[in-house]
């Protein structure tokens, strides 16, 4: 009697479940689109040109989907890489200054708002007649 053996995966986040005809639902769901698509375009293309011409653009145009379905790179698929790369090359611009974070010039723009804040307080409070006429130094009870 011969010994059966099964291989077992050592990483099993690379193991995915398969529905049907050994592929996932992913998988079905591209081909089928592939197949939605591809061949009424086939029988299209073979009434103004010849058959392998016709194949030829079937494949053409079935070729994303194949990729949409089997293309995985490092956990990610083919249309995530892709975002990637249209927001690295388009969105996103090409240098990115370097920029560092002063906190001692942060503390100085804070500190020059406080000043502005309080002469823009002391100048409304001088310009209050009914502060002028009582003639005491309130400005102290509001800080």
């Amino acid at each position: 009697m011969a010994a059966s053996y099964i291989s077992v995966p050592r990483d099993l986040t690379k193991v995915k479940s398969k529905v049907m005809f050994n592929l996932t639902k992913r998988q079905l769901i591209c081909f089928s689109v592939a197949a939605l698509f591809g061949v009424p375009s086939f029988f299209l293309i073979k009434q103004i040109a010849s058959v392998s011409t016709a194949a030829i653009g079937m494949m053409v145009i079935m070729m994303p989907f194949f990729f949409l379905a089997m293309y995985e790179k490092n956990g990610q698929h083919l249309e995530v890489i892709l975002g990637h790369l249209i927001e690295a090359t388009f969105v996103r611009p090409r240098q990115r200054p370097y920029k560092t974070n002063n906190n001692y010039a942060a503390l100085g723009r804070y500190k020059d708002a406080e000043e502005e804040i309080m002469e823009i307080v002391m100048y409304s409070y001088a310009m209050r007649p009914e502060k002028k006429a009582k003639g005491g130094d309130e400005l102290d009870t509001l800080f």
